[in-house]
């Protein structure tokens, strides 16, 4: 992993456009949804991706339909580790510290990330499709 600055002012502005219209736009659903039916049911909107719907088309677009797959699946198990988190910390928070509590989220975030992870490579997910060079 490396970070390029230099690819922000690369990147055209249609693209940028597109990631922050889409996060905004999330943002401002979520607003409208806390003020109809509470901010609990409104965070949950928060914790939707909204940089995700912009990232995958982009990836799409550049680096192919696979790729935009492998992100998505790797969305999906970070997501299943974020529920993990947000479990745990409902539950600890209510009677122990913040640190312990976070901690312990953090560590649930992990593990069920990971242990996701580790399951979809086990199972061959993804192993099905067929790369273009292969016809």
């Amino acid at each position: 992993m490396r970070v390029d600055l230099r690819a922000v002012v690369r990147t055209p502005r249609k693209d940028l456009l597109l990631r922050f219209g889409f996060g905004a736009g999330v943002s401002l659903l979520a607003a409208v949804v806390s003020r109809l039916f509470g901010p609990f049911v409104g965070g949950v909107f928060l914790a939707f991706p909204a940089i995700l719907l912009a990232s995958l088309t982009l990836v799409a677009e550049e680096e192919g339909l696979m790729s935009a797959r492998d992100d998505a699946r790797g969305a999906a198990l970070g997501t299943l580790g974020l529920v993990a988190f947000a479990v745990v910390a409902t539950f600890l928070l209510r009677h122990h510290s913040a640190w312990l509590a976070l901690g312990a989220a953090t560590a649930a975030w992990a593990v069920v990330s990971l242990g996701a992870y580790g399951v979809a490579r086990a199972t061959g997910s993804g192993g099905d499709e067929r790369s273009p060079a292969d016809g």
